[in-house]
């Protein structure tokens, strides 16, 4: 069921801006979801793949790299919620059960959002935390607009 890994989103998503706020700002090194020295090549485009593609993929795609994003900066800025962010992208492709090429993508919009902040961020800063405020805020209103939009 698709619109259950969206409603798990929305609601963590939602329900954790608040928290963004009241994180510690202690540094911790944060595992990286893959091996930062070696760029995995870019997932083929949806277009010559032969794999159907959701009209919300788009916005997944979107959601799936905020995701990475979220779990670097949370976890940078002393957050106690151990892979909250990389399990939640987790039950989100297991929900959506892509096809490999459509899987990769995702993985990859999600690493490139790790990736982003990591190469930016070694501490956890008030723009840091900033950053996670307003990622967790669009992430939480992609979540309404995909549920809205294509939930059953």
């Amino acid at each position: 069921m698709k619109i259950l890994a969206f409603m798990l989103a929305l609601l963590l998503l939602g329900g954790s801006a608040a928290q963004a706020q009241s994180t510690s700002t202690q540094s911790q090194s944060p595992s990286s979801p893959s091996s930062p020295s070696q760029s995995p090549p870019p997932p083929p485009s949806p277009s010559n793949t032969g794999e159907p593609v959701a009209p919300y993929d788009d916005k997944l795609l979107r959601l799936s790299e905020i995701l990475g994003s979220v779990h670097y900066l949370r976890t940078l800025c002393g957050a106690k919620e151990d892979n909250k962010w990389r399990d939640m992208m987790s039950s989100i492709l297991a929900a959506e059960q892509p096809g490999p090429n459509r899987r990769a993508r995702l993985i990859a919009h999600f690493n490139r959002g790790y990736r982003t902040f990591s190469g930016s961020y070694s501490t956890c800063t008030s723009s840091a935390l900033l950053a996670t405020e307003r990622y967790m805020e669009e992430g939480a209103d992609l979540s309404k607009q995909i549920t809205q939009r294509y939930g059953r």
